[in-house]
């Protein structure tokens, strides 16, 4: 399959993804500690708070304490306000978001990259985040760029461990493609406790392993990109990624699917963020995405920005997508 040999220039500037939305730009700090003080990260003095409840009952009031679980409560660092986190077993360690600033710093040295793009946090703080842009960018058939971003994700609920994502980002249309691909690791764990522990040797043959992720990932976009794919064929990937059953929905639920199609066909068909690719699996999978990333109903963008960074449902939307093309 043909494609013009001439980059366009990418969206236009006003697109922001959804790291930018959610998060603080905190390009030109110094280090990961800046970073976090200026994403309003720093100082958030996380501590665990008795859980208690009280009883009116005829007798009087009484007082109970949980002795199984605390409440984990942050200061605001830009009103002084103490602000819930979550509720986890008494016996959870708690650790700073600064206790994770000399493995960011590490990141971005052993990656190469030229620093930190966002930080913010997620759930009212329950999750945080931090991003670096790496310095390779592909050139999916010569054709359609493709940074390759590294994302750090911590957790303050116990739901997750401090882990590393590699997140392929498309520069034309701002969308995230954080799928999986069999017999390749795209996210790992790496530990932090304190800079004395860190272990470079760890954390290199880990980015190591995501590097070959990103080698798979081209050549399936390679792939795609040189596989045509008919109106009728993109029709079938929409009722296979989002499947309703008429007989048995709604007539909202009906008219929903009508105009999710609807706004689906014209990013396929009519999309400059589709220009240099159209007509390929590769503009299948970029339609599907656009469309979660920046089109799907929303109370508003920074709405349907939380909901992409970590809606579970995003994620298996793009992931199905993903699987139906490139098999």
């Amino acid at each position: 399959m043909s494609h013009p040999s001439n980059l366009l220039s990418p969206l236009e500037p006003g697109r922001l993804n959804p790291w930018q939305q959610v998060g603080e730009s905190v390009a030109g700090t110094r280090n990961a500690r800046e970073a976090l003080a200026v994403a309003g990260l720093a100082g958030w003095n996380i501590r665990k708070l008795v859980q208690t409840a009280t009883e009116l009952t005829e007798n009087g009031v009484t007082s109970v304490e949980n002795p199984e679980k605390v409440m984990l409560v942050r200061t605001d660092p830009r009103t002084g306000a103490a602000r819930y986190l979550s509720t986890v077993g008494s016996g959870y360690g708690i650790k700073q978001n600064e206790d994770s600033a000399d493995v960011i710093d590490a990141l971005v040295a052993e990656s190469g990259a030229a620093g930190l793009a966002e930080a913010g946090y997620l759930d009212g703080g329950r999750r945080t985040f931090v991003t670096m842009q790496l310095p390779k960018v592909m050139r999916v058939a010569r054709v359609d760029p493709v940074e390759l971003h590294l994302v750090v994700f911590n957790s303050h609920d116990g739901s997750s461990a401090f882990r590393v994502m590699l997140v392929p980002y498309r520069i034309f249309c701002a969308n995230q493609l954080p799928v999986a691909i069999k017999d390749k690791i795209s996210a790992v764990s790496i530990r932090h406790t304190s800079k004395s522990e860190i272990n470079v040797e760890e954390i290199r043959s880990k980015l190591g392993l995501m590097y070959e992720y990103a080698t798979e990932f081209e050549a399936q976009a390679e792939r795609m990109l040189n596989t045509a794919t008919t109106n009728a064929e993109f029709a079938e990937l929409i009722e296979q990624v989002w499947p309703v059953d008429e007989k048995k929905a709604t007539t909202r639920t009906l008219n929903n699917a009508r105009r999710r199609r609807g706004e689906l066909t014209r990013l396929w068909t009519s999309a400059e963020t589709q220009a240099p690719i159209r007509g390929s699996r590769w503009a299948a999978f970029q339609a599907v995405t656009e469309y979660l990333d920046h089109y799907s109903p929303a109370k508003n963008d920074l709405v349907r920005a939380n909901r992409v960074l970590s809606s579970d449902g995003v994620a298996k939307k793009k992931q199905a997508a993903f699987e139906l093309l490139t098999a």
